[in-house]
């Protein structure tokens, strides 16, 4: 199937040759209004491989390479992802690219609700890794501005929080565009609201070391409390950024952070 190049032009009230950031609270969560859609022009190329057939052909991997060639997203998205982690097949980054970037071309315009919506926004997010770094010995090379598109789409149209934390780091890095500390913490607020461990433990961070946020202890404890408790086997930096902060962290700032954290799990997401 051959992947037809095509470009995403996404209208909203923002310009595309200056984005404003919008008003935020030093939580990083927006004032007064809902995630904003930034524009992009996204295009992704690439032809997608013809499947290897084995010698002892999978039963399940032979009904998924059948449903992805139908164009199904969920068998593009679990292939790209086996493809990707090397689970049951030979971990092949060029051919996982191609499966995902299958959803993101014939999935891009789908409304927010649909039922695929997670899975094509999930495939962005996936793209734009790849371009961030490149794959080695392949057409896809290094494209930090490529990769901001991919995050900012799936961040903005999709309200994806794994893209909007990637896309916060950008910002606040200053890859593939230039830095804005501001508009980085508003997506880092974005993602942590909505519970992404990685952002929730970043913004922590900050605001708890007053790192181009104003300091903010007890918010920062909660925000490093929340991740901590979320994050996985890998994630030590988390981990030793809390015990960092508990450590500092005052009995009046602990305190703080506990009510906080109570009103959190209350619903209460103020």
């Amino acid at each position: 199937m051959r992947i037809v190049e095509r470009a995403i032009f996404v209208a909203f009230a923002l310009g595309a040759a200056s984005v404003a950031a919008p008003a935020f609270a030093f939580d990083g969560a927006p004032v007064g209004s809902s995630d904003a859609a930034l524009p992009v022009v996204t295009t992704i190329p690439g032809a997608a491989p013809v499947l290897k057939k084995s010698a002892k052909p999978d039963t399940s991997l032979t009904a998924l390479q059948y449903a992805a060639e139908g164009g199904h997203p969920i068998a593009q998205w679990k292939l790209g992802r086996m493809y990707a982690d090397g689970n049951g097949v030979a971990q092949d980054d060029l051919r996982a690219f191609e499966y995902f970037s299958r959803i993101a071309n014939a999935h891009a315009e789908d409304s927010p609700s649909a039922p695929q919506a997670t899975i094509v926004a999930n495939a962005f997010v996936a793209l734009g890794r790849y371009y961030l770094d490149g794959i080695p010995n392949s057409k896809i090379k290094a494209d930090t501005e490529r990769a901001r598109e991919m995050f900012s789409y799936a961040a903005s149209y999709f309200g994806n929080a794994d893209a909007q934390y990637d896309l916060a780091r950008l910002y606040l890095k200053g890859i593939g565009t230039p830095r804005d500390t501001k508009y980085g913490a508003r997506w880092l607020g974005l993602a942590a609201q909505k519970g992404q461990h990685q952002a929730q433990a970043l913004l922590g961070q900050m605001l708890f070391n007053g790192e181009s946020l104003p300091r903010q202890m007890a918010r920062g404890l909660m925000w490093l409390t929340l991740a901590r408790d979320n994050a996985g086997p890998d994630d030590t930096w988390i981990r030793d950024s809390y015990n960092k902060a508990i450590a500092k962290a005052s009995e009046d700032d602990r305190a703080m952070a506990l009510q906080m954290l109570e009103h959190w799990v209350s619903g209460k997401r103020d």
